[in-house]
């Protein structure tokens, strides 16, 4: 591959050096690959805790794809600001690691956008984190990420109208935000 083409079981591999590669962790990589080049545009990851979803699809995945893609836009979301923001803090500083910048030398943070939740790369890359309910407006998405929109406590209630909240939330707001070609 050529620089900057680095597969993201490499990127894995290389910015977390502990790691322990499972089967799952095989098929995950194969997908987040075919999002990157537009072969998936739609992807739902259930497994049970402890499973890397998160450390993978919300820390891992928007890093890789703004080394990738440095000029694309990622919205992610998750079922609190503070989750969703803290997401992006770890996004944040992965990519202005010293690590990150040996996989993807031409890839920086723009040095006027570094808050946690909202920031840019210096080819006008975005990342925006939001929590559920949040607005979006002005917002567009390359790679939407949805990670955990209800809590714990919320999916044991099983109410409808918690989902019902979330899902036209995400009807009216991110899922509207969505660049042409963009993925979920």
């Amino acid at each position: 591959r050529e620089k900057g083409q680095t597969s993201f079981i490499s990127f894995v591999k290389t910015m977390w050096p502990g790691f322990i590669s499972g089967r799952h962790h095989a098929v995950m990589a194969k997908k987040f690959e075919d999002i990157a080049t537009g072969k998936c545009k739609r992807l739902i990851i259930n497994m049970p805790p402890r499973h890397t979803k998160s450390e993978f699809g919300s820390y891992m995945l928007p890093a890789w794809f703004l080394g990738r893609f440095p000029n694309k836009k990622i919205i992610q979301c998750s079922n609190t600001a503070e989750l969703a923001v803290g997401f992006g803090r770890k996004v944040r500083n992965l990519v202005d690691s010293d690590a990150f910048s040996r996989i993807f030398p031409n890839v920086k943070l723009r040095s006027d956008s570094k808050a946690a939740g909202r920031w840019s790369t210096n080819a006008n890359g975005d990342y925006f984190a939001i929590g559920v309910g949040g607005a979006v407006t002005g917002k567009g998405a390359d790679l939407l990420i949805i990670d955990d929109p209800h809590s714990e406590q919320e999916a044991k209630q099983n109410n409808p109208a918690v989902y019902d909240g979330v899902y036209e939330w995400y009807t009216s707001g991110p899922r509207q935000r969505l660049q042409p070609g963009g993925a979920i």
